[in-house]
């Protein structure tokens, strides 16, 4: 009895105090590591120069690495034999890249967007038939915010191989439109819509706006197109202003808009 509880007060006081040791340890480098990682983001972040999908990527790899390495030391600190522990990893590593396939789909395909750049933070984009926000690009999927609030998660391996509209990518956006008109002069109506272009102060003069006929035919009217460019910030406040626009200057000029109708013949016998 006596030799069993030597051995637990000798266990308790070498191998039970490196076990505390290295508790207190692994919590502390976590601490640090995860303070570190979150003030170099915002600090990054602040930098307009630098790629926030690019920076949080990298901050989030090298974050994983290092507390891998943390624990990688304290075993070995501990006494164990790291050689049997890295081999054990890798094993169970390659077991379980041959049971999820589809993750690792996701992470070539993560790979792919960050080589590629499709897109970045903060661009909007449509693809998978959704649209929204990029917020985050991870290793293995994509988060987008809609327009009305909604988190989407799209993997990357579906992103990498379909087909995505960007529309942040470029600086200027064209607002199209197609009016109907009806008994009217057309080239009455162009000027109006060209003067209406150039009151607002959200379309830009120079790509030039455009106003023409497109279409003869329509059964109650003539189509015509109104293309206007404008920056991409202000693409949504270009749209209605000149909707709201075009009507006004419609209902002054007395500009007939022809309204879908149906006749119906009533037959009595």
């Amino acid at each position: 009895m006596q030799a069993f509880l030597d051995t637990i007060v000798n266990w308790a006081t070498t191998t039970g105090v490196r076990i505390i040791i290295a508790i207190v340890i692994l919590i502390i480098a976590f601490a640090i590591i995860n303070l570190v990682a979150k003030r170099l983001t915002k600090k990054l972040e602040a930098k307009e120069k630098l790629d926030k999908t690019l920076t949080k990527t990298l901050i989030y790899a090298g974050k994983i690495g290092l507390k891998i390495l943390v624990v990688i030391c304290l075993i070995g600190y501990l006494g164990i034999q790291t050689t049997s522990i890295s081999a054990l990893i890798a094993a169970v590593g390659v077991a379980a890249g041959m049971a999820i396939n589809g993750t690792l789909s996701n992470l070539a395909g993560g790979i792919m967007i960050l080589i590629t750049r499709p897109f970045k933070v903060d661009d909007y984009i449509v693809a998978q038939g959704e649209e929204g926000i990029v917020e985050d690009i991870k290793i293995t999927y994509t988060k987008i915010k809609t327009l009305d609030n909604k988190t989407v998660y799209l993997p990357n391996s579906a992103l990498s191989a379909g087909t995505i509209i960007n529309y942040s990518e470029k600086d200027l956006r064209r607002v199209d439109f197609d009016f109907k008109v009806g008994g009217n002069d057309p080239v009455k109506v162009r000027d109006l819509l060209l003067d209406i272009c150039k009151q607002e102060d959200k379309v830009l003069a120079d790509p030039e706006p455009f106003a023409r006929i497109s279409d003869f035919g329509q059964d109650n009217g003539l189509r015509v197109t109104l293309r206007a460019w404008c920056k991409n910030e202000d693409y949504w406040d270009a749209y209605f202003n000149l909707l709201d626009k075009v009507k006004a200057s419609f209902d002054a000029n007395q500009i007939v808009i022809p309204y879908d109708n149906v006749t119906v013949h009533i037959k009595n016998d």
